[in-house]
């Protein structure tokens, strides 16, 4: 079950993409950094994922960023330090690997906060490289989120995921 503590906005509409900026890797490195110095030991991996991490691929202009904690659901452990550079926790799935959201005011950012070892981090990794060094499954997958990306949603989520069928396809090798 997801627990929203912050109501997730409403798009009724499309989902903007945007050409690839070379400006989101630097971005994420100023964030990581920032992320790293806050939380010490306790961020055991800070990790950029997601379109904005894949050179060359339309995204939505938000950066996902990884970090693995001891215990995601140790919140107190890492919540607090993130609260202090910023960041708002916005929902909790203990039922999906634990999963934490947060998002700060500014730049756009969603940081995704699993346990270290997590399977689905590892998933999100071999999914990024796998887009990154396969010119055919980049193709397939851009050509799919902008099929996607020009249809009416009610919320950013439900475009996430209608994706998830080519995400699986390409995770499994196809």
């Amino acid at each position: 079950m997801v627990e929203y503590l912050v109501p997730p906005a409403r798009v009724d509409g499309s989902i903007e993409l945007v050409p690839y900026d070379p400006q989101w890797v630097a971005t994420f490195e100023t964030l990581a950094t920032d992320i790293r110095t806050a939380l010490g030991p306790v961020a055991t991996a800070v990790e950029h994922v997601g379109s904005t991490s894949v050179p060359g691929l339309a995204a939505k202009p938000i950066i996902d960023i990884n970090l693995l904690v001891p215990d995601s659901a140790d919140e107190a452990a890492y919540v607090p330090a993130l609260e202090g550079i910023g960041y708002v926790l916005h929902l909790r799935e203990p039922e999906w690997h634990e999963h934490r959201l947060l998002r700060p005011a500014e730049p756009r950012v969603n940081l995704h906060v699993f346990t270290a070892g997590s399977p689905e981090h590892d998933r999100m990794i071999t999914f990024r490289d796998r887009l990154r060094t396969d010119p055919e499954a980049f193709e397939l997958y851009l050509t799919t989120k902008q099929r996607l990306a020009a249809q009416r949603w009610e919320h950013v989520q439900d475009y996430a995921d209608e994706k998830s069928a080519v995400v699986e396809q390409l995770l499994s090798g196809s």
